[in-house]
């Protein structure tokens, strides 16, 4: 990396390379004292108004993944109490990566030709920790902006593995996640997302093919072929998200820090016997 003594802290972000391939951008960042909330966030320039429906529609989203963009404008007038144009509601959708057109939360929208992995996972026994890993992207509201959050799960436990915050949908901070759960944890039988742009580039693939992980992927407008994501992320728009409003990117990364160590080490799971999924993960690998 490049010489960056005597800078400011803005000057010292734009020496991060995003596509070091031997230093990660934790490393990096922390190499140079600079937080990743700091890395990624920058407020994005939306109106104040946009960011209030934006929110409302991700809590109606959350609540109903099977929610359109017609369905959602209508849930929009009766809470408002005001007209909200579908027009509306389709351009902010797209902004924060909802596509209307399928039974899910879909934040990886792609309508280019990309290779298709087979979903692996139909009938198949999750007996195991590192047997099977999960992975999606949700929108998460920042004051004056938002973020977007992916996070990468052990589907056996229900044990976070990493996370990661970015301001745009772009895949280095999916890259990033799958090389911090690697670091940590070592390497999964089988890796499963979506089919959105972010899983199916090549240096995504690439990552995890070159580590001889099998690759398996949700059917289009499948909603439950990614279940335990999905439940995960509910569980933290519910019990962290949508309790706090984040002052800046620092802030989000703090405490969604402090959230994944609950969630992992203290929240009891009911589908777990009442135990944690570290109790599961850490014990039975």
């Amino acid at each position: 990396m490049s010489n960056v003594s005597g800078l400011r802290p803005k000057d010292i972000i734009s020496h991060i390379e995003k596509e070091a391939t031997k230093i990660s951008i934790s490393r990096q960042v922390e190499l140079l004292g600079v937080s990743r909330g700091s890395f990624y966030y920058d407020p994005v320039p939306i109106s104040s108004e946009d960011i209030f429906l934006m929110d409302k529609i991700d809590g109606i989203y959350t609540d109903c993944p099977f929610y359109g963009s017609r369905k959602i404008a209508k849930e929009l007038t009766n809470q408002l109490k005001t007209a909200v144009n579908r027009k509306r509601v389709q351009r902010l959708m797209r902004i924060m990566g909802i596509e209307a057109l399928y039974q899910k939360r879909n934040l990886s929208v792609n309508n280019l030709p990309h290779p298709i992995f087979p979903y692996l996972l139909r009938d198949l026994a999750i007996s195991h920790s590192n047997q099977v890993w999960g992975t999606d992207i949700t929108y998460l509201k920042v004051a004056g902006g938002f973020l977007y959050l992916t996070a990468i799960i052990d589907w056996y436990s229900r044990f976070v593995l990493s996370f990661q915050l970015s301001n745009t949908l772009d895949n280095h901070f999916c890259l990033e996640a799958a090389r911090e759960a690697t670091d940590k944890y070592g390497i999964p039988e089988i890796t499963n997302s979506d089919q959105g742009v972010q899983y199916t580039s090549e240096t995504y693939i690439d990552f995890w093919q070159n580590k001889k992980v099998n690759i398996s992927m949700d059917g289009r407008g499948r909603a439950m072929d990614n279940i335990f994501t999905e439940r995960l992320w509910r569980s933290v728009k519910y019990e962290e998200v949508y309790l706090n409003t984040y002052q800046s990117g620092n802030e989000a990364l703090e405490k969604l820090t402090k959230y994944f160590d609950f969630y992992n080490y203290r929240r009891l799971h009911q589908t777990l016997g009442y135990l944690t999924p570290a109790q599961i993960y850490l014990e039975r690998r």
